[in-house]
């Protein structure tokens, strides 16, 4: 089962959809996506949780036209499958990553000594207002010329820590930023359109191994393909649980929090995202991430947000 969520036009908000062995999506209760389903008290098993609070009949949907991007002559498009109250993330959880991290920092050693450490590398990412969902822009700081994506697996943690289900992210990074000082890691983690979900969320207990869980990573600028690659969950540094821990340790989490598990993938030191790439973030399981680059600037903000501070409140 995949578990996505859907905007239907003429409806006001999304539903949350379950995509079953025909391949085809049924709006699940009344809500809009898996965090609700989750922060409504849903408890045991995920996908036992989308089954009690009632699929129905008729689909209004399939997944291959959903996934595709294109919304058909429905209308009907993929929305971020959840949009949590918090995205938390990892750091340096790959041998690949301790080393690009090396590579990139005025201040090497801070990340040799992470990766051998019992705490792990955790700091916040995003809220659900700031989630991306499948299809939609990625952001490009202004102020940095090293910018890359990163595939990750995303843990969706249920109401008692449990990990409730995977989902893919792309913790988009500005690796200048970053390097010239750790300090600055909120400024090259958090901006606008820095963070994607999606393009589904796939219950626990359908992942045989979640050790065994294949991520893939391709950039095609201008149709060709710029940069790919891959990894597995079979390399992390550091498990799940640990993570976790470290999470709720003396902290509040709210239900359905997602929590990215670092990235395996880094693309060379040449390498640079530019307006216009899209970048895919794959796994079998859970499906395909897609979404596009342009400049953060021209990135809309929720209702109400500001997009720059007002003159003369400084």
């Amino acid at each position: 089962m995949r578990i996505c969520s859907v905007s239907v036009p003429g409806d006001g908000a999304p539903r949350l959809c379950a995509v079953g062995g025909d391949g085809r999506a049924y709006p699940v209760g009344s809500y809009r996506d898996v965090a609700e389903l989750i922060t409504d008290g849903a408890a045991g098993p995920l996908g036992k949780a989308v089954e009690s609070a009632g699929v129905a009949s008729d689909a209004i949907g399939t997944w291959d036209d959903l996934a595709g991007g294109g919304a058909g002559e429905s209308g009907v498009r993929l929305e971020a499958p959840i949009r949590p109250a918090e995205v938390w993330a990892a750091g340096v959880t790959y041998e690949r990553s301790r080393a690009a991290r090396m590579s990139e920092s005025t201040e090497a050693d801070v990340y040799d000594r992470v990766y051998a450490a019992e705490r792990p590398e955790l700091f916040f990412k995003a809220t659900g207002a700031r989630v991306v969902g499948p299809n939609a822009a990625v952001g490009l700081r202004s102020d940095s010329t090293w910018q890359v994506p990163e595939a990750e697996i995303g843990l969706v943690l249920g109401s008692g820590g449990e990990v409730a289900g995977y989902t893919l992210g792309n913790d988009m990074s500005s690796r200048d930023v970053e390097g010239a000082n750790p300090l600055y890691l909120p400024q090259a983690k958090i901006f606008a359109g820095a963070c994607a979900l999606g393009p589904a969320v796939v219950p626990a207990e359908e992942v045989e191994d979640p050790y065994d869980i294949g991520i893939e990573l391709t950039v095609r600028r201008a149709g060709e393909v710029a940069f790919a690659d891959a990894t597995s969950t079979g390399a992390l540094h550091v498990t799940f649980e640990k993570l976790i821990e470290h999470l709720y340790r003396d902290n509040w989490v709210a239900p359905g929090t997602v929590l990215l598990t670092g990235t395996g993938i880094i693309p060379p030191d040449d390498f640079t995202l530019k307006p216009g790439d899209v970048i895919e973030i794959s796994s079998r399981a859970v499906g395909v991430l897609t979404n596009h680059c342009v400049a953060a600037g021209e990135l809309q903000p929720p209702p109400g947000w500001a997009r720059r501070y007002a003159e003369g409140s400084r």
